[in-house]
C-alpha cells in the first residue's frame, strides 16, 4: 500500500469515527444533533385545568430556562405538548401520538392520577420512560415499574399517612374522622392512613367513604358528628370538600378540620363554594411546598413565572397553587439527561433516575428514587387557612407507609 494510499484510507476512517457518536444518538427516538425532543401532556382544558395548566407552565420555564444556559449537552430541550383533559381516553391518546407521530424520546405528563395510571400498560410496552408531571399515580408506581417515575408533590399513600400524623402530633388527637373516595383513590390514602394510625398506638379511625360526584353530605357528617373525633381529616377533591366543610359549619362541628392537597387547587373557588368564611375558622390545609406560596424561600420561583409569562402573572389568580409541582418533575428529566451523558439512551436516563436524589428547593421534602420505590416525595406541610390567608405551623410530616409486594 502506497502512503497515499495509506492516507487516504486513514482519513476515511478518522471520518467514520466523527460520524459514530451522532449516528449512534440518532437511532433513539426523540434524539438530534441539536435537540432533545419530549412530549408533554395535562388536562388544558375544562373542568380539571387547575390541576395541570400552570404546573405545565412551571416545568415548561424550567426546561426554558436550561436551553437558555446551552441545553444539555449542547442539545436544546423540543417540546411538543397535548391537552389530556384529565381523561384516561384522551391521556392514553396523547401518549401513543408523542410516541408513534411524534417521536419524542420520553414522556413527561400527568397531572391527575387516574388518567395516569391508565397509560401504564403502554407505557410499558413500548419501553418509554414516563416522568408523571404532578399527579401521584401511586397505581402506576405499585408495584415499581421501570418506565414510570413520578409523585413529584407527593403520593397518595403518603397523603394519608402523613395527615394521620399531623393530627396526632400537631393537633393532638386522640380520635379522628376521616372522609375519603370511595375508590381506588381513596383506598391509596386510607391504606396509609391505617398504617400510620397503627404506628401511633392504634389511634382510632372513623372512616366514612364517599362518592366523589356526592351532592348531600349529610348522611356522612352526622355519622362524623356522633363519633366525636378530635380532628376531620379530608382526603377528597374540591367539590366534597366545599359541601363536607359548608355542613359541618352548619351542624355546629367546630373540631380541627384538615383537607389534603387534593382538595386545594383553587383556594379562593373553595371558599366562594362553601359560602361563608366563618366555616374557616378551623380549618387546616395540606401543601407539599418547601413553604407558604409566596414566601422569601419560594420568591424565586414566583418571579421565574412573572418573567416567563408576564401577561398571565397580570390576572387575578395566577400563578394558579399547583404552578410550582411542575418544576421538580423537569429537573428530574433534565437531570437524568445530564447524568446519561453526551449519547443518551433511554436505558442511560431510566439508570440514572434509579438512584436519583436532591433537594428542589420547591417542595417539602427531598426528591428521592430508589430502584425498588419511584414515587418521589412523601412530606408534607400544613398551613392554617382562615378563608383568606395562610399561616404556617412549624414542622415536616411524613408518612411511614412503605410498599410491600
Amino acid at each position: 500500500m502506497t502512503l497515499r494510499l495509506r492516507l487516504t484510507v486513514l482519513a476515511a476512517s478518522l471520518c467514520t469515527l466523527a460520524h459514530a457518536a451522532p449516528a449512534l444518538a440518532q437511532q433513539e427516538p426523540g434524539i438530534s444533533e441539536k435537540t432533545i425532543r419530549i412530549g408533554m401532556f395535562a388536562p388544558l382544558s375544562g373542568s380539571s385545568m387547575a390541576y395541570g395548566f400552570d404546573p405545565m407552565n412551571g416545568a415548561k420555564m424550567w426546561y426554558a430556562k436550561i436551553n437558555k444556559e446551552g441545553g444539555i449537552h449542547g442539545r436544546q430541550i423540543e417540546l411538543v405538548i397535548e391537552d389530556d383533559r384529565c381523561n384516561a381516553n384522551d391521556l392514553v391518546a396523547a401518549a401513543k401520538k408523542l410516541t408513534e407521530q411524534d417521536k419524542v424520546f420520553l414522556l413527561n405528563g400527568g397531572s391527575c392520577s387516574a388518567a395516569t395510571v391508565a397509560a401504564r400498560e403502554y407505557v410499558e410496552r413500548e419501553k418509554i420512560p414516563l416522568v408523571m408531571l404532578n399527579a401521584s399515580g401511586d397505581g402506576a408506581l405499585y408495584p415499581v415499574s421501570k418506565y414510570i417515575y413520578g409523585a413529584f408533590s407527593i403520593s397518595q399513600y403518603a397523603v394519608g399517612g402523613s395527615m394521620v400524623q399531623f393530627g396526632a402530633e400537631a393537633l393532638k388527637a386522640k380520635k379522628i374522622g376521616y372522609i375519603n373516595h370511595d375508590d381506588a383513590y381513596g383506598a391509596w390514602n386510607l391504606a396509609a392512613a391505617k398504617v400510620q394510625a397503627k404506628h401511633l398506638g392504634d389511634l382510632p379511625l372513623n372512616v366514612q367513604s364517599v362518592n366523589s360526584n356526592i351532592n348531600d353530605v349529610t348522611a356522612p357528617m352526622l355519622r362524623i358528628r356522633a363519633s366525636n373525633p378530635d380532628v376531620l381529616l379530608l382526603t377528597t377533591y374540591a367539590r366534597p370538600a366545599a359541601l363536607i366543610i359548608k355542613k359541618a359549619h352548619e351542624l355546629g362541628f367546630d373540631k380541627p378540620i384538615v383537607l389534603a392537597v387534593t382538595g386545594t387547587a383553587d383556594l379562593r373557588q373553595l371558599v366562594e363554594n362553601v359560602g361563608n368564611k366563618e366555616a374557616f375558622k378551623n380549618v387546616y390545609i395540606q401543601d407539599v411546598l418547601a413553604d407558604v406560596p409566596g414566601s422569601p424561600k419560594l420568591q424565586w420561583v414566583y418571579d421565574m413565572y412573572k418573567e416567563a409569562y408576564p401577561d398571565l402573572a397580570a390576572r387575578p389568580g395566577y400563578p394558579q397553587p399547583y404552578m410550582p409541582y411542575g418544576l421538580p418533575s423537569a429537573m428530574t428529566v433534565v437531570n437524568a439527561l445530564k447524568a446519561a451523558g453526551p449519547q443518551p439512551t433511554r436505558e442511560k436516563v431510566l439508570e440514572a433516575m434509579s438512584t436519583m436524589k436532591f433537594d428542589s428547593g420547591v417542595m417539602a421534602g427531598p426528591i428521592e428514587f430508589t430502584p425498588t420505590d419511584h414515587a418521589a416525595q412523601k412530606a408534607a406541610i400544613y398551613l392554617k387557612f382562615d378563608g383568606d390567608k395562610s399561616t404556617l405551623v412549624p414542622g415536616t410530616f411524613k408518612s411511614v407507609w412503605k410498599y410491600e409486594p
